[in-house]
């Protein structure tokens, strides 16, 4: 079966993690490198993850010479992604005061009254409002995902999904060679018997 891809917004949480994990400065050339090799992100899509980055004050840039340096340090993302949380946070409540008003108007103007052009006016605006709201829960989720403690998580959890996946593989590999021994089978029969793909393989 087909490896699903990452979003979006695994790729730019994987792209911090290179920065978190290395400390080090990079050209784009560099993370066109590196990204798909160690976390999967293809290279022609490292420009725009890491321009989103920049431009949401996750991750520095400077021009020296003829070319571009990018760096990230966890305590400069942490404070711009908690700056960029209660600035959205903020707008999510003034939002959902502005909701909840428009609401209590809608109500009011449906007493004694067929719809009017007022109530038409107020519902496309509290369509409009619903609307912003979903759209700051998203940016608010998108910044979780590139809290450096919240990356730390991830990359926890990928390595003991990885050691569990490795276990398996060995478990498959040790039945294999058994079955081989014990009934003289070939190994693609076992493969095409038991649904094993013939190029599994440890995972590095």
């Amino acid at each position: 079966s087909k490896k699903k891809g990452l979003s979006f917004e695994e790729k730019r949480a994987r792209m911090m993690e290179i920065f978190f994990e290395t400390k080090d400065v990079f050209q784009l050339k560099d993370l066109e490198k590196i990204a798909p090799k160690e976390k999967g992100i293809t290279s022609m899509s490292v420009k725009e993850i890491l321009q989103s980055l920049v431009d949401d004050g996750m991750v520095d840039t400077d021009r020296i010479g003829t070319s571009n340096y990018f760096w990230a340090f966890p305590s400069k993302a942490l404070h711009a992604r908690k700056r960029k949380l209660e600035e959205l946070e903020s707008q999510f409540a003034e939002s959902s005061q502005k909701k909840e008003a428009l609401q209590k108007s809608i109500e009011k103007s449906k007493i004694g009254r067929e719809d009017t052009a007022e109530r038409a006016a107020l519902l496309e605006e509290l369509a409009t409002l619903r609307q912003r709201k979903e759209q700051l829960k998203t940016e608010i989720d998108k910044y979780r995902e590139c809290d450096p403690d919240v990356v730390e998580e991830m990359r926890q959890t990928n390595q003991v999904a990885k050691e569990a996946a490795n276990r398996w593989t060995d478990n498959i590999f040790s039945i294999k060679s058994w079955a081989k021994r014990k009934f003289g089978f070939e190994e693609s029969r076992i493969d095409k018997g038991f649904g094993i793909p013939e190029d599994l393989d440890y995972i590095d």
